[in-house]
């Protein structure tokens, strides 16, 4: 029975691939207008007499290519391949890439409902793809005090002055992005300079790193913070010489005593605030985030994706300290296979930020002998954490940013990998801001990923020295030795540490130098434009396990497609910071500059 069901079936194909022939071979000859169709036919038997799998891929198509949604057509369009780097068209169906080659190939899909985009030959690549956002947190500043790049104390003080009336009286007054290391005292504002602009208003304003907070009296006493209160574990409260706290809260848990008394937003608050960062997304060519936000925010980005008004990809990352059960909870209702909004990784803090000094390190701090910085959760119950975890098939993305946080987290890492055995588990680092040298080739040994932010490098390059004296340098925002030890690079922002554009951490790679110039810092640790590009994007896609999907422009991708002003690869560096972002496509659809909707 097998074998007449297989000799119907080889009858069958057989008959279907002469219709096929005779039907191509009359394509073919009336689109010649032959004179001799006769010619014509015979010739074409004579070609395709042996019928290899060659000649047939010869042959012309039976029937017109299906029409393209969008075609763009004239570029210069970088597609992260390595076997075909630079095409001038893409042509894409619903939400995926369906050609790619010439602009005259390109024409073949388009039809009478084709959307044909002439990009006059302007650069376009691959979306940028932010391995690291607080995408809710970017929100909330929006409706907050701004307090980034205050440049002295007296500054930071007159822009919340400035605020006050637009706050109801007693009511509680926030903001984040200050950075002490930007005033000429370099000191932390105390609660008496907060006292100075209002002791009517509780007063809580979170430091560019989100590390630390600055707190006024009022708030501190609201929220039942003294002399007598103990640290929390894994952060502190400052004191003075009297002991006294002096309104600066080191770490998670101190900060929560009194951002625990702040009222949350509204449901409308909250959306409002998203919307705002999204639009600062979509303008900077960023179209898929990995985001550290909470439950809520994620409750808010599903209403936004029934809406159609997510404009870009989010997978939200879920907290590392949550039991098992909680996780496995979260997972399902998150899920984990929609590419619009998805859950993701284990987020789990190791240690703090190296400008607030709570980086945990290995040594004492260089301009600090007092302290070595904060490990939150010791190595033992950090591993013990990371084995379950993992032996729960969860992805686990570590902050530490201190060498002794990253060998903590490695050694967690290798611990989870002895009792659990070795599997595609694309573990993370996030930061990875100082290594160890002797553990840099501990990542890809381990198949560790260095989820990075160049940004933060141009930023801190002008305490980091001091913070970590010369020889401890040499591992510092260490991009080009860890490549250069095949480990596998990730790169973001740290949206809102960071501005969420991508183009000010590319100049940040290619010349480790700040944007008004001067001195490159550790210059051995510069990367190419392409490698950074590649970390922004292929590299980010593989972090989230998403590189079938996202990362190229390639056939079968998505078209999460940018178009920008100039070539970054091929512009002299201080070139680069004056790229602009002139098109974002997401999955075919352009969500900057919006469209209007149609009346």
């Amino acid at each position: 029975m097998t074998g007449r069901v297989a000799a119907s079936a080889a009858r069958s194909r057989s008959f279907r691939f002469m219709i096929v022939l005779a039907a191509a071979m009359f394509t073919a000859a009336l689109s010649a207008r032959s004179l001799v169709f006769s010619d014509a036919v015979a010739g074409a038997f004579c070609i395709f007499a042996p019928a290899s799998a060659a000649s047939l891929a010869s042959f012309p198509p039976l029937s017109p290519v299906p029409p393209a949604d969008l075609l763009l057509l004239n570029g210069n369009i970088y597609t992260g391949d390595a076997a075909h780097p630079r095409v001038e068209a893409v042509a894409i169906q619903g939400e995926r890439i369906v050609a790619t080659g010439t602009t005259a190939e390109m024409r073949a899909y388009r039809g009478p409902r084709t959307q044909v985009i002439d990009l006059g030959g302007a650069f376009t690549m691959p979306g940028f793809n932010d391995s690291h956002v607080h995408l809710a947190s970017g929100g909330e500043g929006k409706l907050s005090v701004q307090l980034d790049g205050a440049g002295s104390l007296q500054e930071f003080q007159q822009r919340i002055r400035e605020r006050l009336k637009d706050y109801k009286p007693e009511e509680w007054v926030t903001g984040q992005g200050w950075d002490h290391t930007l005033w000429p005292t370099r000191k932390f504002p105390s609660r008496q300079d907060l006292d100075a602009v209002s002791t009517e208003h509780p007063m809580y304003f979170d430091r560019v790193d989100g590390h630390i907070a600055a707190a006024n009296t009022l708030a501190l006493r609201l929220a039942g913070v003294t002399r007598d209160t103990k640290d929390p574990p894994g952060s502190s409260i400052e004191r003075d010489s009297k002991g006294e706290p002096t309104g600066i809260l080191k770490e998670g848990a101190a900060k929560f005593l009194v951002r625990s008394k702040i009222p949350p937003l509204s449901a409308e608050q909250r959306r409002r605030g998203i919307e705002l960062a999204l639009e600062d997304v979509a303008r900077n060519g960023v179209t898929s985030l990995q985001d550290n936000s909470s439950s809520e925010d994620f409750v808010t980005y599903q209403q936004l994706k029934a809406e159609g008004k997510l404009t870009a990809r989010i997978t939200e990352w879920l907290p590392f300290t949550a039991s098992l059960a909680q996780l496995q909870a979260m997972r399902t209702q998150g899920g984990t296979s929609d590419l619009m909004l998805r859950t993701g990784a284990l987020k789990g803090l190791v240690d703090g930020a190296l400008g607030a000094r709570t980086a945990a390190l290995l040594t004492p701090y260089a301009d600090d002998p007092t302290t070595s910085g904060i490990l939150v959760i010791p190595a033992d119950r950090l591993a013990q954490m990371v084995i379950e975890r993992d032996k729960a098939g969860f992805q686990i993305t570590l902050h530490a940013i201190g060498d002794g946080a990253n060998r903590a987290a490695l050694d967690a890492f290798a611990a989870a990998l002895g009792a659990n055995g070795r599997r595609d588990s694309r573990h993370r680092i996030e930061h990875a801001q100082v290594v160890a040298p002797e553990d840099i080739a501990r990542f890809a040994q381990l198949g560790v990923i260095a989820s990075m932010q160049p940004r933060h490098e141009t930023t801190d390059m002008r305490w980091a020295a001091d913070r970590l004296g010369a020889a401890r340098s040499r591992g510092a925002y260490a991009w080009n030795s860890l490549r250069k030890h095949n480990a596998r690079l990730a790169f973001g922002t740290d949206y809102p540490v960071e501005p969420i554009n991508p183009l000010l951490g590319l100049y940040a790679c290619v010349t480790r130098a700040r944007p008004e110039g001067g001195a490159s810092w550790m210059p051995q640790e510069r990367i190419t434009a392409d490698e950074c590009i590649s970390a922004y994007t292929q590299g980010s896609a593989y972090a989230e396990f998403a590189e079938k999907d996202k990362g190229r422009i390639v056939v079968g991708q998505l078209a999460d497609i940018i178009v920008l002003s100039a070539d970054p690869t091929k512009v002299v560096p201080a070139g680069i910071l004056k790229i602009a972002v002139r098109k974002t496509f997401l999955g075919g659809k352009q969500v900057y500059p919006p469209l209007l909707s149609a009346k």
